[in-house]
């Protein structure tokens, strides 16, 4: 809230700015203050302090989800900084970096791209361009580099051929189908809450009117057809889901290690949505020059590689081997694929999204 504020009152507040900002200087700063990072260092500094630092703490970057795994491990062989995981939803991610304010322990994060905005605007990130910036789609980064996409995916089917007859490969298929499907929790997930605006675009909807979506899904609730197992390898695996709607780079990645002659990936014919995940750096990381670093990494020709070989398409313009090509959906199966207009109408929608599962959707459930 803005308030009129005197002279006077002014000059005692500048008054105490400068008084508090003389006793910090005095006292020093503490190690979750980011005292070592400065926005102005070179690469070639970043790259030194990193290797101070020596280590890096990450959320949401799991060694299964798009080759995190080699991109880590390339970059401990070639600066020394190990790396830790602990795997959780953007939304969980975000909340860690609230929760744990000046004390984090986090340094760096892979979140949805509409949970970007969303920490930027909660005050949670550092910015960091990386020296790829201008070769970053203007819709796919923040201005000041509070975020910025290293790939992207689109919503795809995954079928167990062992459990359904004929693999759908239209949301219109699926509806009439006698199987089960898992979407995934949308109360938390970015991934399970693109499904459903994909499910609303191939309906008539559109970013701001995901009532098309809930409403397919509902439809799925009603007939006990919405299972509440949760779209991962190990449920797959298993052969307790039939049909799951996951990002495409997880299908593919699903498949083949579990079996590729088992297991068909699709891209819905009838419509789906392209988006993306950005890494976002925790404003109090212990060590914000290796989150720098690791930022960059990714961003290169190497790290963009890497995300290829776990299925993901990567956000630059690199050339990819051609085993690594081979990996991917052909392009044709993109045709009817969507990329969301309205960025802002999609965060707000987001925002309602679980309340809203919850209401209409997860109540119906069998």
């Amino acid at each position: 809230m803005k308030t009129n504020i005197s002279k006077k009152m002014t000059f005692l507040i500048t008054g105490f700015i400068a008084l508090a900002l003389l006793l910090a200087a005095c006292g020093g700063s503490s190690d979750n203050e980011g005292s070592t990072a400065n926005a102005d260092d070179s690469l070639e500094t970043i790259i030194e302090k990193a290797k101070e630092e020596g280590e890096i703490a990450s959320v949401g970057m799991p060694d299964t989800w798009a080759n995190w795994v080699e991109t880590w491990d390339e970059i401990e062989s070639e600066y020394g900084i190990t790396q830790t995981d602990t795997d959780m939803s953007s939304a969980e991610e975000l909340a860690k970096f609230e929760s744990e304010g000046e004390n984090g322990t986090a340094d760096i994060g892979d979140v949805g791209i509409n949970f970007g905005p969303l920490a930027v605007n909660k005050g949670l990130t550092a910015p960091y361009k990386t020296s790829y910036w201008d070769e970053i789609p203007d819709w796919a980064k923040d201005d000041e580099g509070h975020w910025l996409l290293s790939y992207t995916g689109t919503i795809a089917f995954i079928t167990d051929k062992q459990n359904v007859d004929e693999a759908p490969t239209s949301w219109e298929d699926a509806a009439n189908g006698n199987y089960n499907i898992s979407v995934g929790d949308v109360t938390k997930a970015t991934q399970a809450q693109f499904a459903v605006l994909a499910a609303a675009m191939a309906n008539g909807g559109s970013e701001t009117d995901i009532q098309p979506g809930l409403d397919y899904f509902k439809q799925l609730a009603e007939e006990g057809r919405l299972t509440s197992a949760d779209a991962n390898l190990a449920n797959l695996e298993k052969g307790e889901i039939d049909v799951a709607v996951v990002w495409d780079f997880n299908g593919l990645n699903y498949r083949d290690q579990i079996n590729a002659d088992r297991f068909e990936v699709t891209i819905p014919t009838d419509g789906s949505v392209m988006s993306g995940y950005t890494t976002v750096i925790n404003k109090n990381a212990p060590h914000p020059n290796a989150a720098k670093l690791a930022r960059e990494y990714i961003l290169s020709d190497e790290g963009q590689i890497n995300l290829a070989k776990g299925y993901a398409r990567p956000i630059r313009d690199v050339e990819l081997p051609a085993d690594v090509q081979a990996k991917l959906l052909p392009d044709e199966a993109y045709e009817n694929v969507k990329q969301v207009d309205d960025h802002e109408a999609w965060d707000q929608t987001a925002i309602e999204l679980p309340q809203l599962w919850q209401q209409e959707v997860l109540v119906n459930a069998q």
